[in-house]
């Protein structure tokens, strides 16, 4: 558990020093069918090595102290069994594509990993009740990540380490889109079957990009 634990701490941190969170955020690990592991609820930035982490179960109530928006957590790990990370962040280009009520589409690689298409919550009341929970991930659907007007957007991975790559990806493909807008350009958009070919994960694709969010965390060394 407490590996499990030194993850969730690494990925926050990372996540922070990357800009993609701030005061707000969160991301969670999974620890089995019935719960998972969530970072402390405070800004990510300042969670210290080895602080302790809650356990939180996959349905039921949060525990005290858990953030409210960790419900998104819950629907996802409920669902999606094949899901082992979420994060939750607030990435500058996720923002202001998602306060625009917009969607990325797939023009550049890592677009590719959201395929079939990133999913709208198109609603900016914060997400702190069941039911918002639940009508954001039907909107979320089979993608691994999920735009929420006004307010930021969540990942889902087979990790949290590919979790927190892919958070890096999708505020990299909101960037290029709000580019194309800018400048008027009718970019083009990756097919489908385009699509699945480059979406691969050898090479050491999210490994690659962990080593790069994480190098010189203080838990990385241990």
């Amino acid at each position: 558990m407490e590996i499990l634990a030194r993850t969730v701490r690494i990925s926050a941190r990372s996540l922070s020093r990357a800009g993609l969170v701030h005061a707000y955020g969160h991301c969670s690990a999974r620890i089995d069918a019935d719960s998972f592991l969530v970072c402390p609820s405070r800004p990510m930035g300042l969670i210290t090595p080895g602080e302790a982490c809650i356990r939180v179960p996959v349905a039921g109530t949060l525990p005290e102290g858990v953030l409210g928006e960790v419900r998104l957590h819950q629907q996802i790990y409920a669902r999606r069994p094949d899901i082992g990370g979420v994060v939750r962040f607030m990435g500058p280009h996720v923002m202001a594509l998602a306060a625009l009520g917009r969607r990325p589409e797939m023009r550049h690689g890592f677009g590719t990993y959201f395929a079939p298409r990133v999913g709208l919550w198109d609603d900016i009341q914060l997400v702190r009740d069941d039911d918002k929970a639940q009508g954001a991930i039907d909107a979320m659907g089979d993608s691994a990540g999920l735009l929420m007007r006004g307010n930021g957007a969540v990942v889902a991975g087979e990790t949290l380490q590919e979790a927190t790559a892919l958070a890096f990806y999708l505020d990299d493909m909101c960037r290029i889109e709000l580019a194309a807008m800018a400048t008027g350009v009718d970019a083009p958009v990756i097919d489908p079957r385009a699509a699945r070919e480059r979406a691969t994960r050898s090479g050491r694709i999210f490994e690659r990009m962990w080593e790069h969010l994480t190098t010189g965390d203080p838990e990385t060394m241990i």
